[in-house]
């Protein structure tokens, strides 16, 4: 067989082995002569690295920064912390909220706001009215009631952030699910983590919500875990990450599988 035949048939056995951007090498597959084998290595090679760097995502540096912004609704500015990739338009922008004993230094402490902006996302992690350094801020509404779809309409629009992926965690639910159901064209995506308020809302309205929906919760959240899964499972697009051992803020208890999980579902957008 001439040289250019053996390669052309070692390139037509090599592309059978690659599968789901994977390359798989078995040279008992092959009882051909030793430079067919040859060949076949080679262009496995060439195909591996070629995927491999097709594939592998791209990480930015981060420029993080902090600053207020004024939000209908609220007679003090609130306090955000901003995360982005330099160098780069962001693919996505991510909202992050919060529940009621924390603030936006925790997405910056357990390393949220650095993976976003690291996969390529510009990302806002604010403080809600009354917490964190929002402390001055009255919050619209008494805790455990629906916000005004209006607020977070309105802190979207001053930062433009629309579309935007909304992370939800425990108490920023009584501000997500108003907004989500009332201004749905403005979100690219929900995610919400066990929040709170998910009864007040029917399995109707949410079947209406077609934007894809990650739910998080863990399995050691037998509450509100459970009690927001069982309302938010009507979403029509939607998927469920179960963290394994954690609690109810589970993103704190497994920072590395919240990171990951998130990162999936975002990268596929």
């Amino acid at each position: 067989m001439s040289d250019t035949g053996s390669t052309a048939r070692g390139r037509q056995m090599a592309l059978l082995l690659f599968h789901d951007h994977r390359c798989l090498w078995s040279s008992r597959a092959f009882p051909g002569p030793a430079s067919d084998s040859a060949s076949v290595k080679g262009i496995f090679r060439g195909i591996h690295c070629a995927v491999c760097s097709q594939f592998r995502p791209r990480m930015f540096e981060v420029r993080v920064t902090e600053g207020s912004v004024q939000v209908e609704g609220c007679t003090t500015p609130l306090f955000f912390r901003q995360s982005e990739p330099v160098g780069a338009a962001p693919t996505l922008t991510v909202l992050l909220l919060h529940g009621i004993r924390f603030s936006s230094e925790n997405w910056l402490n357990i390393g949220t706001l650095e993976t976003l902006a690291k996969a390529g996302c510009r990302c806002v992690a604010v403080d809600l009215p009354g917490l964190g350094r929002s402390k001055a801020a009255e919050p619209p509404v008494a805790t455990g009631q629906l916000a005004p779809g209006q607020f977070l309409r309105s802190l979207c629009e001053s930062l433009g952030l629309a579309p935007v992926v909304i992370v939800s965690p425990s108490l920023s639910g009584m501000y997500s699910l108003p907004f989500l159901m009332q201004h749905s064209a403005m979100v690219r995506a929900f995610v919400p983590v066990a929040p709170i308020c998910t009864d007040k809302f029917t399995a109707e309205q949410y079947q209406s919500v077609k934007v894809p929906s990650l739910i998080v919760y863990g399995d050691q959240d037998t509450q509100l875990g459970e009690a927001s899964l069982h309302n938010l499972q009507h979403l029509t697009n939607h998927r469920v990450l179960v963290m394994k051992g954690a609690g109810h803020p589970c993103y704190l208890d497994d920072p590395d599988t919240w990171h990951k999980g998130l990162v999936d579902f975002t990268s596929a957008l």
